[in-house]
């Protein structure tokens, strides 16, 4: 170490460091290493000698050595515990991941990690992760080609895939790179994989971006056949996103916030927050389940309780004695600014780390009440990274919540309302079932905790001047968004029922009259 530290004038001994890495991460698969004390007592003898070396003192010497020791470390714990967590897979890609990461400037075992990360999660069924896998290990190769000047992009060209690419940055300029043996022919082999990948986990819009980058390698070397497979994937995948988007039939994860309370049982676990991403149309129950399962093998069945509802949790008041997790489902969340360039499913379920979700109360204590009284803490979570990711959990790392007094639960349930109507006839084939239960929902009269609800609260003259002139007339003007979207629905609906239905949507528009009228004698003027 010292050697290569006089070597490169006193800068670093990055090629000792490096090589030392790679012999350990070598050595590991003999279990004698893991525990072998002798091992670690010879770390701490190296860290002692560096820092009692008095020509070394002033230079950043024993600070290297310690960051090499340390590292060296963490690689050995985190296989200690990988056996030991092998039933849990999200902790076992936590620490496979805490590898990989020890690894950023070392392309050939950072790669190495992720591409076992990649195999755990087709395991588990996570496709999107594994794709992320694929990608962040195609961006590594092509980040490295660049450096040398053998490819003219590096990882900002897939910036587009991911916002987590940055991490492929991390790799260090020095003679350690000559370890390396990658060549355009190692990415393009790597490209086709995240080609592959991105199909399976239906991530369509994304293939587009890898075939940019392996088209003119193709066209350069006068590969035609492969060529023309490619524009072939593109076809397929274009026709699939149409697809996709009409009949609204692909389900790009479902995420809930999980939250671990137990020192005892979690140890640095405890009090911290995460987002889980679960396949498909993964309900609360099953992932309280699934969850359940986990630990209660780990901690016994009877130590382990899931805490059902939304609220903020005082560990202070739990029993010591029981591991707790909190589980809530979540939404992805966007700021309004964002919700226009967000037209699709797929935009709005890829590169997302805000999320969001809303608990009801009431003043006087109780979760439901009248809308005059009904209010809602909306409480929006920001993660680390943005989903898809390597990994299917991400720690949440920040927290905002939001108070709505009852008049802004009645803005914010119309907007919602007006914006499902809207979106409903505006689809290029309209799900008629859908277009008539929303329909009837928003036109019944007599229902007491519909729009008219919130209309004879908050509009009604008597009582406006409680809620601030404001929040009255944004609430006016929803309303007559709203109204306006009622009646083109009953458009659509009049066009395309079957002769059968007619009477149906008589009722249908006779109650939109009806309530029309009494919207109108609220707010004194002619809403339609």
């Amino acid at each position: 170490m010292r050697n290569n530290f006089e070597f490169t004038k006193r800068k670093t001994f990055l090629r000792t460091h490096l090589q030392i890495i790679i012999a350990v991460s070598q050595l590991i698969s003999d279990v004698a290493l893991t525990g072998s004390s002798r091992f670690q007592e010879s770390l701490s003898i190296i860290n002692n000698f560096a820092n009692s070396d008095k020509t070394m003192k002033s230079t950043a010497f024993p600070s290297e050595v310690k960051g090499l020791t340390k590292r060296i470390r963490t690689v050995l714990m985190a296989t200690a515990q990988m056996r030991e967590h092998e039933r849990d897979p999200e902790m076992l890609l936590d620490l496979q991941y805490s590898l990989a990461r020890s690894y950023a400037s070392t392309p050939e075992l950072r790669r190495t990690w992720l591409d076992s990360m990649a195999r755990a999660h087709l395991k588990n069924g996570d496709l999107s992760e594994a794709a992320m896998c694929h990608v962040h290990v195609a961006a590594l190769i092509a980040e490295y080609l660049h450096r040398k000047k053998l490819f003219p992009t590096g990882l900002s060209a897939f910036k587009k895939i991911t916002f987590n690419i940055d991490e492929e940055a991390a790799m260090k300029e020095d003679i350690g790179m000559q370890d390396v043996y990658y060549t355009e022919e190692v990415l393009v082999e790597h490209l086709e994989v995240c080609v592959d990948a991105l199909w399976k986990a239906e991530r369509y819009e994304l293939i587009t971006h890898i075939a940019k980058l392996l088209v003119p390698i193709y066209e350069k070397r006068h590969e035609y056949e492969k060529l023309s497979r490619l524009y072939e994937t593109l076809h397929r995948a274009y026709n699939k996103i149409m697809e996709v988007i009409q009949s609204g039939r692909r389900l790009l994860g479902t995420f809930f916030r999980v939250a671990f309370y137990g020192q005892g049982f979690f140890e640095e676990e405890d009090g911290k927050e995460y987002i889980y991403k679960e396949p498909k149309l993964t309900g609360l129950s099953e992932i309280s389940q699934r969850l359940l399962m986990l630990y209660g093998e780990k901690f016994g069945p009877e130590s382990v309780k899931i805490i059902q509802d939304s609220n903020k949790v005082n560990p202070k008041e739990l029993d010591s004695k029981f591991a707790y997790i909190q589980v809530t489902f979540v939404k992805p969340f966007f700021e309004e600014r964002e919700e226009p360039e967000k037209k699709t499913d797929f935009e709005k379920n890829h590169n997302i780390k805000h999320f969001v979700f809303e608990t009801p109360y009431t003043l006087s204590g109780k979760k439901h009440g009248g809308v005059e009284e009904q209010c809602k803490r909306r409480t929006v979570l920001l993660t680390s990274n943005s989903f898809p990711y390597v990994k299917k959990r991400v720690e949440v790392v920040g927290e905002k919540q939001v108070e709505l007094k009852p008049v802004d639960v009645a803005i914010d349930e119309m907007k919602a309302r007006t914006a499902e109507l809207t979106k409903l006839c505006s689809s290029q084939e309209v799900d008629m079932i859908q277009l008539q239960l929303k329909l009837q929902g928003c036109v019944s009269v007599q229902v007491n905790a519909g729009p008219m609800a919130y209309a004879r609260a908050f509009l009604d003259e008597n009582r406006t001047n409680q809620f601030g002139s404001k929040k009255v007339k944004e609430l006016k003007d929803i309303f007559r968004r709203f109204v306006e979207a009622c009646s083109l629905a009953l458009d659509i609906n009049e066009r395309l029922i079957k002769e059968d239905q007619f009477e149906y949507h008589e009722g249908l528009k006779s109650n939109f009259k009806e309530m029309v009228k009494e919207l109108s004698d609220i707010i004194h003027e002619q809403v339609w």
